[in-house]
Order: structure tokens, then C-alpha cells, then sequence
């Protein structure tokens, strides 16, 4: 399997493509700026691309989707509540087959209401979610503080501490991480009860 890390863009974004070795079949997650580098990217390692993927629909992380569909031919998928025109809209824990292997959706609302992480074997895409070492905010319209708590502690601390986390932007000390270092490391992952969160997420 194969993952490539690409910053786009003016506010340090993230997009990735990501592949079956031995099939090439691959998908686009969350293109925004820069979109024919990263077609360049995919077509130098042969890549047939199947599906793009938004983790959410700021227009930051999807205003490639048109120009890449037209380009590839693939198919838009992205969670519920999702603004923008989609071919597929996925739920908590439905799979995507790419290659002779899956996608897991995990539905992760709280930065925006269609906030959805993707995990590609050890791999979890989390958009606005998660950073290195911050999560998102949720003073846009649409977050939620509460809904934000449930979709950090209640299903991505759940994973285990060695799935390496991939960001939607470059805003932390590395481009990437793991579960671990975050559980250990990130301020906003200290044990809280959801109304301690909600306070937090409301300070200063």
C-alpha cells in the first residue's frame, strides 16, 4: 500500500494519494490547489484513479473535486451533511474497496457536521479533525464542541496507538504522527469530561 503526503496551496494544506501496490487503483483525498502536481504524482507511479475523497467540505479541502472528476473520471465521496455535490455520500463504518483492500469511513463531526476520517490500513486521514498536537476548531458554522469530544475520545483514541495520523494541514511540530504520540502529547487530548471540553473549546 501506498501513501503520498502533498503540500498545496496558501494555508499549508494537505493532500494525499493513496494506493493499491499491486493494482494501482488509488484515490485523491481532499484536492484542493496544486491539482495537476498531484496528477503528475499519480501518473508517474502509474496510478488508476478510482475515488476522491473529502474529509469535509470547507472549500479548502474539496475545490479540486470538478477538475480532478473531469480529469480522472472518479467518483466524489464524502460524509453525510456533506455541502457540495457528491456521487457517493458514505456513513460510520461502511468500506470502500480500492485493490485488494478497504477504506474504513469513520464519521467524525465537530469541526464541520460531515467530518469524516478515512483508514487505509495503518493509515488515518484526518482532515480538520485531528492535528499534531491541536484538533480543530469548532466556532464555524456548523461545529460542535460536543459532537467534536465524542469523534476524538470516543472513537479515534479508541484506535490503536501505532495508526499513523495523516493531517489536512501542516500546522503541528511533524507532517504526521501516530495515536500514541498524540494520546501522549496533544493538550487537547487531555482526559476531559465532554462539559471540561466544551469549556475548553470555548476559552481563549
Amino acid at each position: 500500500m501506498g501513501v503520498l503526503q502533498i503540500q498545496v496551496g496558501p494555508m499549508q494544506n494537505f493532500t494525499y494519494l493513496i494506493w493499491d501496490d499491486e493494482t494501482k487503483d488509488a484515490a485523491i483525498i481532499d484536492p484542493s490547489w496544486d491539482i495537476d502536481k498531484v496528477l503528475k504524482e499519480a501518473e508517474e507511479r502509474h496510478l488508476k484513479i478510482r475515488y476522491i475523497l473529502n474529509t469535509h467540505t470547507h472549500h479548502d479541502h474539496c475545490l479540486g473535486n470538478e477538475y480532478v472528476k473531469k480529469k480522472t473520471g472518479a467518483e466524489t465521496i464524502g460524509g453525510m451533511g456533506s455541502k457540495v455535490k457528491l456521487d457517493k455520500v458514505v456513513s460510520d463504518g461502511e468500506q470502500i474497496p480500492l485493490g485488494h483492500s478497504y477504506i474504513k469511513v469513520i464519521s467524525t463531526p465537530g469541526h464541520s457536521p460531515d467530518s469524516t476520517c478515512y483508514l487505509f490500513e495503518g493509515d488515518l486521514f484526518t482532515g480538520d479533525t485531528l492535528f499534531v498536537g491541536e484538533c480543530g476548531r469548532t466556532d464555524l458554522q456548523g461545529g460542535s464542541a460536543e459532537d467534536l469530544y465524542e469523534s476524538l475520545f470516543n472513537k479515534i483514541l479508541k484506535l490503536d496507538d501505532n495508526i499513523k495520523v495523516y493531517p489536512g494541514h501542516d500546522y503541528g511540530s511533524s507532517p504526521y504522527s501516530t495515536i500514541g504520540y498524540e494520546r501522549k502529547n496533544n493538550y487537547t487530548l487531555k482526559q476531559r469530561t465532554k462539559e471540561e471540553f466544551v469549556r475548553f473549546m470555548m476559552s481563549p
